[in-house]
């Protein structure tokens, strides 16, 4: 069994222990549907940069718990509205920032839904994790992972599992949950 920690790393958490020390220059637009939940400006992440002491700090945090990897959540904030100018260089030198400083500690890394982006970050992540790719027609896009030997894995929120056969077909590990996460629903594909 392995062990994954999650960590919002292109959002600000209104909630999270650590949420004090960002800067308010950092903070962008509120995420659709999450209230207090902000864009964060990924732009600086020289080592001594605010982002990336708190970032890595939180991925000491989840080597010190015992995590074997680590989720980045959010690291696609250059096409959605941030309220900052992001550029895709800018999402690609942060998310491979993300990626090193977690193997650098020993942990592995999950790519979560940055599609654009999945060529050029495969050799910075061991594997991925999409949420709804069935629903919105971009499971096909992981291929690249799966071509070279790394899992893919895939969430479903709703009822049913007929996502399942392609899944199964296409070698990704699909699960449907409740969209609340709150083990309602939990239906491996295989």
């Amino acid at each position: 069994m392995r062990v994954v920690c999650y960590i919002s790393g292109g959002s600000y958490e209104a909630w999270r222990p650590d949420a004090g020390q960002f800067p308010a220059s950092a903070l962008g637009r509120n995420l659709d549907g999450w209230p207090d939940e902000r864009w964060l400006d990924i732009r600086e992440i020289s080592p001594r940069s605010p982002l990336a002491r708190i970032m890595t700090a939180r991925i000491d945090m989840c080597r010190t718990k015992g995590f074997d990897a680590v989720e980045f959540d959010n690291v696609d904030g250059y096409v959605n509205q941030t309220g900052f100018p992001l550029t895709a260089a800018d999402q690609l030198a942060y998310n491979r920032f993300l990626a090193d400083t977690a193997h650098a500690r020993g942990l592995s890394t999950v790519m979560k839904n940055d599609i654009d982006q999945i060529d050029d970050l495969v050799d910075y992540f061991d594997m991925a994790l999409n949420e709804e790719c069935s629903r919105y027609n971009e499971c096909g896009r992981y291929q690249t992972f799966i071509a070279a030997g790394k899992p893919v894995f895939h969430a479903e929120y709703g009822s049913s599992t007929a996502f399942c056969a392609a899944d199964n077909a296409a070698n990704i590990n699909g699960v449907l949950f409740s969209l609340d996460l709150d083990d309602s629903a939990y239906r491996p594909c295989r």
